[in-house]
């Protein structure tokens, strides 16, 4: 396990899919990353790598050829390795291999760095190209944060609210949880604020796109929160396993959307696919900050 620290947090990430495992208020003494009971889920903060969500019969083709790929990829389940650690920043690496080659046909070398800045955690990945063509991927991440954040307030109390004022769509999923290609504007008060409520995720998430590129989870009653500044990703999402009383929320940066509705897709023609020519380097970065 690593660790981070400063004056205002302390972070740790595991090796295991290079994923937060805490991230803790020093001065409030609140632990702001949900801790991953399996009865709601087990997951943290998943890191999404080389594609985003679920694919058509988890499969695609590239080159005429068809591969399997898991949902979000294979970094979630990979062990990374550390390849420089401070009091403040670290960063984990994965390479290709003979397991990665088997669902995902590209060399690569994939780099995720933290960064503390007083109360911010800066998340950066990185793709270099090592494979002689184009490789083609998407990245994201999945952090989940515990709701509520302070003693007496409830789930219902909290809200997502956008910087500026934003008229974002949500992508609408078909039954398996694949793009359907509808749209559908969604109603925020005032142009900023979506109000939670366990009900807004009983068919899943809710991706958007158009939105500010930052969004704070707080509530009006309390004093605590955590925002995301995704300003460099095209979608957001927002997801937590339904249940009447799920205790956090994810806020969720995404380069890509899943797989298209009944369709096995070439990953050369997906939409949004990053593309990165031979020898080419790509860094993508969102940021964490707590109070």
């Amino acid at each position: 396990m690593l660790q981070l620290e400063n004056d205002l947090i302390k972070v740790q990430i595991s090796e295991e899919g290079a994923e937060l495992q805490s991230i803790f208020g020093k001065n409030t003494s609140i632990e702001y990353l949900w801790q991953g009971d399996p009865w709601y889920w087990s997951g943290k903060a998943p890191n999404l790598f080389p594609f985003i969500a679920r694919l058509y019969k988890n499969t695609y083709t590239y080159a005429g050829k068809e591969y399997s790929m898991r949902i979000h990829g294979f970094l979630p389940i990979s062990k990374l390795t550390v390849s420089s650690q401070g009091d403040d920043e670290c960063t984990l690496y994965l390479e290709d291999s003979e397991e990665t080659l088997k669902s995902y046909p590209f060399k690569f070398r994939f780099d995720l760095n933290y960064k503390l800045d007083g109360a911010r955690l800066t998340v950066t990945a990185s793709v270099h190209n090592k494979s002689d063509d184009a490789m083609y991927f998407a990245l994201g991440g999945h952090p989940d944060f515990n709701v509520p954040l302070e003693k007496g307030l409830a789930f219902e109390d909290y809200e997502l609210v956008f910087s500026d004022k934003c008229s974002p769509d949500q992508i609408i999923f078909d039954n398996d949880l694949q793009v359907s290609g509808e749209i559908s504007p969604i109603a925020l008060e005032n142009s900023t604020t979506l109000k939670l409520h366990h009900e807004l995720f009983y068919s899943d998430a809710v991706v958007l796109k158009e939105s500010s590129g930052k969004v704070s989870l707080s509530s009006p009653k309390g004093s605590h929160g955590v925002s995301v500044d995704y300003s460099k990703y095209p979608y957001i999402g927002f997801w937590q396993k339904y249940k009447k009383d799920t205790p956090y929320v994810c806020i969720e940066p995404w380069s890509a959307l899943p797989g298209r509705s009944k369709t096995i897709e070439a990953l050369e023609d997906m939409p949004e696919r990053i593309k990165l020519e031979k020898g080419g380097l790509y860094s993508i970065s969102y940021t964490i900050e707590v109070w």
